[in-house]
C-alpha cells in the first residue's frame, strides 16, 4: 500500500501513497502522514495542500480517550522559555522531569474530564476538543507545489515537530520513484496500477502483499481512491471493494457532495501551459486558471486536474440567491 515510509521522532511519519509524474516533469504525491494535533494549524497554512484530516466531530470519544491515554501527543524538544517565537535552550535534569510530568498529568486530566463528560451525554464534538493538544492525528495531503513548503519548515527556526514531519516528508519523496503517467491517465491513492511491458494496462486493488485482488473500471478506481482518502478522518481505512464504494456513494449522493477528498485523485493533463493549445483549441474540463507563467491549474494543483474540478455540486456561488 504504501511506496515509503519515513518514521521521525515522536512517533511522526510519513508515508507515501501515490506518486505520479508526467513525461513533461509536472509530479504529484499523495502523503499519508501522522503527526501532533498542536501542528495541524501550521500545516493549514499552506494553501497549496489538498488535505483530509482526522476529525474530533467524527472520530468516537472512547478511542480518541484510548490514544491520549496510551500513546498522549507529546513534545519532541522541551525549550526553556527566552523572548521570540524559537527556543535555542533547552530544559534539562529536574526542570526536564518536572515538565513531563506535568504535561502527562495534563492528558491524563484531559481524559478524565472527557470521559466525564461523555457520561453525561455531551457529543463528541464538544467532548473531543478537550483532547486534541495530546491527539496525533492522521492526515491525507496532496499537492504538486513542495518547494515552498520544505523552505519554510525543514528550517531549525520552524518548531520543531513541524520541522520533524517536513523533514520526514522531504526524504520520503527523495526515496520515492514516482510512477509516469501519461495524459488522460489518474493519480490514485490506495488503488494501484498494472503496468504490463513497461505500459499501463488497469487499475487494481491489492491485497497486504500486493497481490492483485480485483481489477477495477476506471470509475471505479476514481470512486474507491476518494472513498480511502476520506475515511481517513474518522475509521480505520477499509479499502475493500464493498466497503469502499458504500463509503463513495454517501460522498457523492445528496444535495452537497462532501468534495474535499475528490481533491487527491487527479488525471495528468493533456497540455501543462497555454502555449501548447492549438488556436481557438478549449481548455479540458477541470482546468481552473492559468498562473502567471501560462501553466494549467486545476484547484489548488498544477499540470493534473482535480476530480473535484469535473464534479458538479461541489461549491456554491449564489448562497443568497437560493
Amino acid at each position: 500500500m504504501y511506496k515509503v515510509v519515513v518514521e521521525g521522532k515522536g512517533d511522526i511519519v510519513a508515508r507515501i501513497v501515490a506518486d505520479s509524474i508526467k513525461k513533461n516533469g509536472n509530479r504529484i504525491t499523495t502523503f499519508e502522514l501522522e503527526y501532533h494535533r498542536f501542528i495541524h494549524s501550521e500545516i493549514m497554512t499552506h494553501r497549496l495542500f489538498s488535505r483530509n484530516a482526522m476529525s474530533s466531530r467524527a472520530v468516537p470519544v472512547s478511542k480518541m480517550i484510548e490514544q491520549v491515554r496510551n500513546n498522549p501527543a507529546t513534545p519532541i524538544h522541551w525549550g526553556k522559555n527566552q523572548a521570540g517565537m524559537q527556543a535555542a535552550n533547552v530544559l534539562v535534569d529536574e526542570s526536564l522531569e518536572n515538565a513531563k510530568r506535568q504535561w502527562e498529568q495534563s492528558a491524563i486530566s484531559a481524559a478524565c474530564q472527557a470521559e466525564n463528560m461523555s457520561n453525561i451525554g455531551a457529543h463528541k464534538q464538544i467532548v473531543n476538543r478537550l483532547l486534541e493538544p495530546f491527539q496525533m492525528m492522521n492526515t491525507i495531503l496532496t499537492a504538486t507545489e513542495f518547494d515552498n513548503f520544505f523552505w519554510l519548515r525543514c528550517d531549525p527556526d520552524a518548531q520543531p515537530e513541524i520541522q520533524e514531519l517536513a523533514n520526514c516528508m522531504f526524504e520520503a519523496m527523495n526515496q520515492s520513484q514516482p510512477e509516469v503517467l501519461e495524459s488522460g491517465q489518474w493519480h490514485t491513492p490506495y488503488v494501484e496500477h498494472v503496468f504490463k511491458g513497461g505500459n499501463f494496462e488497469s487499475y487494481c486493488l491489492t491485497d497486504e502483499d500486493d497481490n492483485i485482488i480485483k481489477l477495477l473500471t476506471e470509475e471505479e478506481a476514481k470512486a474507491i481512491s476518494a472513498s480511502c482518502c476520506a475515511q481517513v478522518s474518522y475509521r480505520t481505512l477499509n479499502n475493500t471493494y464493498e466497503k469502499a464504494m458504500d463509503i463513495y456513494d454517501k460522498l457523492a449522493s445528496g444535495r452537497k457532495v462532501h468534495a474535499s477528498p475528490f481533491e487527491n485523485v487527479a488525471k495528468a493533463m493533456k497540455y501543462s501551459n497555454i502555449s501548447q493549445l492549438e488556436f481557438n483549441e478549449e481548455w479540458e474540463k477541470g482546468v481552473t486558471h492559468v498562473d502567471k507563467n501560462g501553466d494549467f491549474c486545476s484547484g489548488n494543483i498544477k499540470g493534473f486536474i482535480q476530480l473535484r474540478q469535473t464534479m458538479e455540486g461541489t461549491v456554491c456561488w449564489n448562497y443568497g440567491n437560493q
